[in-house]
């Protein structure tokens, strides 16, 4: 059954920062926040610096230009260029406030369906131009921007805005086939019309789209269970320059490796993705969530340990540390804070509840009321509104002189004290040597019944003028930090360009040549995405 209409693009994003134009904060807002913002981090400025404008942003002449049956679904003007240029990672906002765009791509397409896709890599290909697949650009690890080597003549940002729609649902097996260029509020009101929801939030949930979270193995809001996108796909198609890829619909297979399972944290690299069927569910019904105090996050971190592996799968399981807590959450700065959720279409969760509290109790928790109807007050209200929110407060950080930077990760249990302990002190270490004063916080974002996902958010002083340089000085150390300590260098938020000399210290030889090979199979001239994941074989 075919459901949803195109969406009506009325509203232009913001060229520099997160957002559109019209949520943008005026200079006396950002101002206002600076003052109440300083003195609870102990630095910055109230001096803000305003970004420099749209009309005074200027961009090199494109090398490429679309051919004919392109130019009306191409576009090569100044916001187009610009707010495709690169991602939302610190460093890009950075450089777009202050009007810097190293690398924008000489056109954007913003193909209506898989004919014109198709097109456009044909002609990427006989241009020897690069093709960026971009779905909300929200990669804050350089996934979008054409940072390239001299080996090509041109890129092209391919934009799959335009194919946005549900296409088909199946109540019957509880699936939906999506286009991938749907945003997710844009999904979710869509599936919303049959009681459905696909049930991914993640913090870009407000810009990004379905392709980007499979070409990403994008991490939801959830925190345990389904909470990977690898959860919710049951088949992929894409585009490559040597025909179409596209799985069966199987609730599952042993055929083989799987041909989603590759394309699933492809990044754009192995094919353009422009639909899937994914799984969804009824839309939940019964909600119950609480805040539980700990002592320590050590203490907290135990208790989670308890819950994730004790079968009760709760919706929203995210420790805190008491840091954090203080700045994001209403904590009292004194104790780590347990964000606990659950939530069900089919039944009362209260006993799961009143299950997980035990838990926590035995483990030194306290809390003062469980409420329903998803805890959108109190300490449990305050993270959620502190979580969407934290891309804007970046932006205004940015213009008051903060740097604001997060890195996250994966560890097993048994490992996670040390880790967190050598992480921890190496990041501290970068921060004074880089800054000459910071911080560094923690969460969970997800669990695992073999080990948590540490969140780790770094705040300092920025030098203005110099950001860039303090960006990779500490990005620098964090990520040998979390290498070295046997970590991954990411959990969801990708490779990109900004993790490929850790992930190339962290992925196997053998897998290397093994995607390489791949790679040179589907795109044999190497103009999808290059730079990400792997290098291209050799023209």
């Amino acid at each position: 059954m075919a459901s949803g209409k195109p969406a009506v693009a009325t509203r232009r994003r913001n060229h520099w920062g997160w957002g559109y134009e019209d949520e943008r904060p005026a200079p006396d807002e950002v101002r206002a926040a600076a003052a109440g913002i300083v003195p609870a981090l102990g630095f910055g400025s109230v001096d803000v610096e305003e970004p420099v404008p749209l009309e005074e942003v200027e961009l090199p002449a494109p090398r490429v230009e679309a051919p004919e049956g392109l130019r009306d679904v191409c576009s090569t003007d100044v916001h187009a260029r610009a707010s495709h240029a690169q991602g939302k990672g610190y460093r890009d906002v950075v450089r777009a406030f202050r009007g810097r765009f190293d690398h924008p791509p000489d056109v954007v397409a913003f193909p209506r369906d898989e004919p014109e896709v198709e097109a456009v890599l044909e002609w990427c290909e006989a241009a020897n131009a690069a093709a960026i697949p971009y779905g909300g650009g929200t990669s804050v690890v350089g996934g979008v921007e054409p940072r390239l080597d001299g080996r090509y003549d041109g890129a092209v940002s391919v934009d799959l805005g335009r194919l946005d729609r549900v296409l088909e649902v199946d109540e019957v097996s509880r699936a939906a086939r999506i286009q991938a260029g749907a945003p997710g509020p844009h999904l979710e009101e869509q599936l919303a019309e049959h009681g459905l929801t696909l049930r991914h939030f993640p913090q870009s949930f407000q810009l990004s789209t379905l392709g980007g979270w499979i070409a990403t193995r994008a991490g939801g809001h959830f925190a345990t269970l389904y909470t990977h996108v690898d959860d919710l796909v049951e088949s992929v198609r894409a585009l490559t320059p040597r025909g179409t890829w596209e799985s069966r619909r199987l609730p599952g297979s042993g055929a083989g490796p799987s041909p989603d399972r590759l394309l699933i944290g492809s990044e754009g690299t192995l094919g353009v993705i422009t639909e899937a069927w994914v799984r969804v569910q009824a839309r939940p019904t019964e909600r119950a969530s609480t805040g539980v105090r700990f002592e320590s996050f050590a203490a907290g971190a135990e208790a989670v340990r308890a819950l994730s592996q004790s079968g009760l799968h709760p919706a929203n399981c995210r420790l805190i540390d008491a840091a954090e807590a203080r700045l994001t959450s209403g904590g009292d700065g004194e104790h780590a804070l347990l964000v606990l959720g659950f939530e069900s279409a089919d039944h009362p969760v209260g006993p799961w509840m009143d299950r997980a509290l035990a838990v926590c109790a035995e483990l030194g928790g306290s809390w003062d009321e469980v409420r329903g109807g998803g805890g959108r007050e109190g300490a449990v209200g305050a993270w959620r509104e502190a979580f969407l929110r934290a891309p804007y407060l970046r932006d205004t950080f940015v213009a008051m002189g903060v740097f604001s930077e997060t890195f996250e990760t994966a560890i097993t249990w048994e490992r996670f004290p040390e880790f967190h302990a050598r992480v921890t002190e190496a990041t501290e270490a970068g921060l004074r040597e880089t800054f000459g004063a910071g911080s560094v916080t923690c969460r969970f974002t997800h669990v695992y019944p073999d080990g948590p996902a540490p969140y780790y958010t770094m705040l300092a002083p920025a030098h203005r003028g110099e950001e860039l340089d303090q960006w990779e000085a500490i990005k620098g150390a964090a990520s040998d930090a979390v290498i070295a300590a046997g970590g991954t260098i990411t959990h969801h938020h990708a490779v990109g360009r900004d993790h490929r000399p850790w992930y190339d210290r962290q992925r196997p030889d053998p897998f290397a040549a093994a995607l390489r090979g791949a790679k040179a199979a589907v795109d044999p001239a190497g103009i999808l995405n290059p730079g990400v994941l792997v290098d291209p074989l050799p023209a």
